[in-house]
Formats: C-alpha cells, sequence, structure tokens
C-alpha cells in the first residue's frame, strides 16, 4: 500500500527537532502549530524498517512471549493471542521503539522527553547504555513506581504540572532553553517502527488474527503495529482501543485532525492522553481501521481476568484490549483477535486496589478499596 502524507504535516510537526541532525529549529511560539520539521526528513513508518530494527534493537526486548490457546479463551468465547511485553527490565514494550531510536542517534546532544513512566525507562536504558544523558518530565502525580524506575536507571526526573500533556510543554520548554535533543513519543518514525515488531513476531509464529486490538496512547504502538499488518496481512482489522475519560485520539481519528480534550481522566495512565500528536494521526490514516473506547471498570475487570488467568500482573493501559472484548462480547465471539499486553508497572497499593479481593475487618465487614 502506497503511503501518502497529508499536506499540513509537512509543515506542522510537534517536534522542536530534526531527528537525523538534531539540529535545533528556531521558533517564536511553542504551541504545536509553530513547530517546524525538517522537511527533508519527514516520512511514515515503514515496513522495512520494521524488519531491519530486529538486528538493532537489544534482543532482551525481542521475542516475547506469545500465549494462545489458555483459559481465557473459554472465558470470552474468543481465539486470542496475547503479547506479554511485561517480561523485560522495563515491564513494557517501550524498549523496543527506544533502543532503535537511541541506537541511531549520530552525536552525544543531553536527550529530553515527557513520559508517564514506562517510555521515559526505555529511553533511560537505551542512553545508559550508550553513555547518553536523558532527562524525563513527568507530571506531578506520576506513578512512583515508574518516577522511581527511570531514576534507578540514570534519568533525571523533573516533576512538572498536573497531566502528562502539562509535563510535555515543561518538557519542550527546557529542551529549547538547553538546546537539547527533544524526543516526543508518537512524533517519531523510529520508535513506531520499534513497536511494530511486536507485529513482526507475531506474523512470524504463524499467527496472524482477524483483529489486532492495540492500546491508543501517544500512536506509537498502534501506527507501528498497523504499519506491518498493512504489508503482511491487510486483511488484519487494526482497531485501536482508548479509555472513555481520554478520548482525544479517538476524536482526532474522525476528525484526521488532532482534536484535543480539557481533561483526560483515567486509570490508565499510560493512554492518558490529553493533546494528541499531529504525526500519530496522520500515521493513522493509513495504519489504523477504528478506534474503541473502553470505560475504567471494563479494565479493572480485564486486569483481573489476565491476572486470573494468567497470572499476569498487568497495568491498566496494557489490558484495555482484553477490556474491549469485555465490554462488547458479542461482537468478539469466536474471532481470532490479539493484543499486546504492552505494561506491567503497577504499585503494590493499586495491586491491591485493583487486582486483590476486598479485605475484611476483624468485625468480619468487608473493607473495600477507595
Amino acid at each position: 500500500m502506497k503511503q501518502t502524507v497529508a499536506p499540513e504535516i509537512q509543515c506542522m510537526l510537534r517536534e522542536c527537532y530534526d531527528l537525523h541532525t538534531a539540529a535545533p529549529i528556531p521558533q517564536t511560539s511553542l504551541r504545536a502549530a509553530d513547530l517546524f520539521f525538517d522537511r527533508a526528513s519527514l516520512r511514515l513508518p515503514s515496513s522495512d524498517n520494521i524488519a531491519a530494527a530486529m538486528s538493532v534493537i537489544d534482543p532482551i526486548f525481542l521475542n516475547s512471549p506469545l500465549l494462545r490457546g489458555t483459559s481465557l479463551d473459554r472465558a470470552l468465547d474468543t481465539e486470542l493471542f496475547c503479547k506479554v511485553e511485561t517480561l523485560n527490565p522495563i515491564r513494557s514494550f517501550k524498549g523496543r521503539g527506544t533502543e532503535l531510536l537511541i541506537a541511531q542517534m549520530k552525536d552525544n546532544l543531553p536527550i529530553v522527553c515527557a513520559s508517564a513512566g514506562n517510555f521515559g525507562q526505555g529511553l533511560a536504558r537505551a542512553a545508559a547504555r550508550r553513555s547518553k544523558f536523558v532527562t524525563v518530565f513527568a507530571a506531578a502525580n506520576a506513578n512512583p513506581l515508574k518516577i522511581a524506575a527511570m531514576r534507578a536507571l540514570g534519568a533525571k526526573v523533573r516533576l512538572k504540572g498536573a497531566d502528562f500533556d502539562a509535563a510535555k510543554d515543561a518538557a519542550r520548554r527546557f529542551a529549547a532553553e538547553q538546546e537539547a535533543f527533544y524526543v516526543e513519543d508518537g512524533a517519531i518514525p523510529e520508535i513506531a517502527e520499534g513497536a511494530g515488531t511486536i507485529a513482526l513476531e507475531i506474523s512470524e509464529a504463524g499467527l496472524m488474527p482477524e483483529v489486532m486490538l492495540v492500546p491508543l496512547g501517544n500512536g506509537a504502538l498502534a501506527t507501528g503495529i498497523g504499519t506491518w499488518c498493512r504489508h503482511v496481512e491487510p486483511r488484519t482489522h487494526v482497531i485501536g482501543v482508548v479509555a472513555e475519560g481520554a478520548p482525544s485520539m479517538r476524536l482526532s481519528f474522525a476528525a484526521h485532525e488532532p482534536v484535543a480534550t480539557p481533561a483526560a481522566d483515567t486509570i490508565a495512565d499510560g493512554i492518558a492522553v490529553r493533546e494528541p500528536v499531529l504525526y500519530a494521526v496522520q500515521s493513522m490514516r493509513d495504519t489504523v481501521d477504528e478506534v474503541v473506547t473502553v470505560s475504567d471498570k471494563w479494565i479493572v475487570r480485564a486486569m483481573r481476568l489476565l491476572h486470573g488467568h494468567l497470572g499476569l500482573v498487568v497495568e491498566p493501559a496494557g489490558a484495555v484490549g482484553v477490556a474491549a472484548i469485555l465490554a462488547n462480547p458479542e461482537r468478539w465471539r469466536g474471532a481470532r483477535v490479539a493484543t499486546p499486553l504492552c505494561g506491567g508497572n503497577v504499585t503494590q497499593e493499586d495491586t491491591r486496589r485493583w487486582l486483590l479481593p476486598p479485605a475484611r475487618r476483624p468485625s468480619g465487614r468487608v473493607e473495600r478499596p477507595a
């Protein structure tokens, strides 16, 4: 399938820097519409680069387990393939894209990004392996487990703003002031291509599904997986899944342009996007067929189901594919469906709250989680 780029994306992208030269681009405003990207470096994710990424990414992130034929099939009345991305050093798929990106950087500029936690861990680990320095901006209320993990991997973490997008604004400004290389998850093809290796591994197992249910946050995972599906099996229906309380990517997909929302209110911090990335929205045109929403209620039920049947602790964003099946069982009955369980960073408090049965007080009354 020929990949095309809408005209507006050729002059408006949310990146401050040319990926391949890392040269600062002059700016008079930090609004997304005023951040200009080097047209020569613009491209969409490609299947050739996804295939080549397999020889670049640290093997510890590759060939993750593909679970099938489990008791989940009976529970969901669906033939479900679960790609388990929680058993690597950062408990997330993000190491695939960050490894590919940092391996191709040609200089030693300091690196700046914003992250809810998993992307920052991936970037910090990949950078540390190559003696590069990373500063990660996260929201003041970010997951403390993820913050501690980023720091342990060598990143300097700055907590700024009330949510992820506010932290992202702070990261952009800091990168411009420091003349650092600003990396935005969802806005760079290498990140999506690294994530696309998940779909490549599924196809190499000879198990391409009818449907891919993919968590949809900044868009790199969905567009990477969609790019490979279009290449190897165009009939596979690629569906992005967003949280009901963070619908900006669903609205943007429908409008074919970024649509911001006033808030992103969901337990799924990894996909709690309020301001979509233009590059990702444009890339979705050729790689994603549909976007659906799930409520936090179904997300928690999916987490419990995965824990009960597979013995896995999966974070809310990683469980939304299964949540989509639970929320609309008739649609998926008997279908062959694949979903990446893309993260497993859950605090002990949240594990108790979401996964464990209610505790009983000495009086015999049940103490329900807040």
